[in-house]
Formats: C-alpha cells, structure tokens, sequence
C-alpha cells in the first residue's frame, strides 16, 4: 500500500487509514504525514514527498535525462549587393579562377587610384598647406 501523501509505501503494522468526510479512504504511512493530511497541505510543497520530486524533476533515470534538440536548418539568404543564384554560382566557381578575379579586381583599383593621384598632381591645389594646430583647454 502507498501513502496518499507521501507516496512511500506502508509496510504492514504501520500507517494509519484515515477515512475522508466523503468517504473515500486514504492511508498515511506516519503521524506527520496524518497531521500535515489534516493541516491540508498539499504533497506538491513539501520537499521529501514523491509529488514534489516528480514535479522538481528529482531522481530521473539516465534514459530520459536527455533532451532532444532540433538541429536548425541553415537556410541560404540573398545579401543586398548579390542574388541567391549568384552567391550559388560563386560558390561552385573554383578557388583559382576567384583568385585570379581577385587578383584582376585589385590591379584595376590600384591603376585608378594611380590615375586619380596623377590628375590630382596636375591641377595644384594649395592642399599641402594646413594652419598651426591650437591646443584646446590650456591654462595660462
């Protein structure tokens, strides 16, 4: 038999049958599981009944301890510059011909910096020349 409290079981010549107002039955297995009935606590709050371990999830085997995770599915996006299929088609290009891409973009950049710079050089502007610098916050 189990305590209706405690959910211990009652071995013989212990426990007492307490017979409730509407006539149902229930045994307790000790005088402080009878006094805490008659107190009306509930088993869920008390920390050494079964109900509160089973709520508190206490003494669960090994066998349902671990919890199943769903692995997220990455899920391919469009950046602002690049649509989907160009960002595919990037990727099954081979390391080489980026590279070499790479490499071509770099040597067109640098030419139109130089070109700037040489345009620049030809106009003659005063932009060498910069007033003296006054610290701020000096006491005299």
């Amino acid at each position: 038999e189990l305590c209706a409290m405690s959910e211990y079981r009652i071995w013989p010549g212990t426990g007492k049958l307490f017979i409730r107002r509407d006539g149902k039955p229930i045994f307790l297995g000790s005088s402080k599981a009878h006094s805490l009935t008659l107190q009306r606590k509930k088993p869920a709050k008390l920390v050494w009944t079964q109900a509160w371990r089973r709520l508190h999830k206490k003494g669960i085997t090994e066998t349902n301890l671990k919890k199943r995770r769903t692995r997220s599915t990455k899920v391919q996006r469009a950046v602002v510059g690049l649509s989907l299929d160009d960002i595919k088609k990037k990727a099954s290009q081979k390391p080489e011909f980026r590279s070499a891409q790479r490499d071509a973009a770099l040597k067109e950049v640098k030419q139109r910096k130089k070109d700037n710079k040489a345009k620049s050089k030809g106009k003659g502007t005063n932009s060498g020349v910069r007033a003296p610098k006054i610290p701020k916050n000096v006491k005299r």
